[in-house]
């Protein structure tokens, strides 16, 4: 019997129609003084919900761990997320997805993703196809992700580009852009450990280097 494969996700939230997917759920919120940890709420912005089925839909075998950090202006911050990713640690998580960046570089968004890295934890972020570092996408060992127009539902490119690894499908279900083409992909990958749990990182990431039906970056990407 193979064993069960967590996915963890940063984000807004899960629908309801998803909460039999979810083995665990935390919201990390900003209060004057530090940081609060609380039960999961709803998913107001909707995000979160597009993430999870983006995953979903190409791993239905995964099982997620999630982490809500924005608020209802879908505004978070270095600090809420680094929390979410030293909560995700415990939860047993193979893969996690983080749709979002942020322009700080802070120590302990940077120390959070280091100690998942170094244990074996693959990390996809988004990033834009163009303009300014975001973060933690442009941490080392960090998979950046973005959309790309050329990609259909069950593809992936191999980008190689100062901004991004890889780029995925960039619309579901209105929403587009680079955090979805994350999510895509992200699902790739899941779907891929789910049928061989026993790939390395390194095996992994060979295999959609050598499986992606484009390479390199189109003119015009979706971002």
């Amino acid at each position: 019997m193979k064993p069960e494969l967590r996915i963890g996700v940063i984000d807004s939230g899960h629908s309801e129609k998803q909460a039999r997917f979810v083995r665990g759920g935390q919201r990390f919120c900003l209060t004057h003084d530090g940081l609060d940890r609380l039960p999961l709420t709803t998913d107001l912005l909707g995000h979160g919900s597009a993430v999870c089925e983006a995953i979903l839909s190409r791993a239905p075998e995964a099982r997620l761990c999630v982490a809500q950090v924005f608020d209802e202006r879908g505004v978070t911050s270095p600090l809420q997320i680094a929390a979410a990713l030293n909560w995700l640690a415990g939860q047993g998580v193979r893969l996690i997805n983080l749709s979002l960046g942020v322009r700080q570089d802070r120590p302990i968004l940077h120390d959070a993703v280091a100690d998942l890295v170094a244990a074996g934890v693959l990390i996809c972020a988004s990033s834009p196809a163009q303009g300014d570092p975001v973060f933690p996408a442009s941490y080392p060992g960090v998979i950046r992700v973005t959309g790309d127009a050329r990609c259909r539902d069950g593809e992936w490119s191999w980008l190689d580009s100062s901004q991004a690894d890889f780029g995925a499908a960039v619309s579901l279900a209105g929403r587009s852009g680079a955090s979805l083409g994350c999510a895509a992909f992200c699902g790739h990958l899941a779907s891929m450990l789910a049928e061989s749990p026993e790939l390395s990182n390194l095996e992994l990431i060979e295999l959609m280097r050598e499986r992606a039906p484009y390479h390199g970056v189109e003119r015009k990407m979706d971002i």
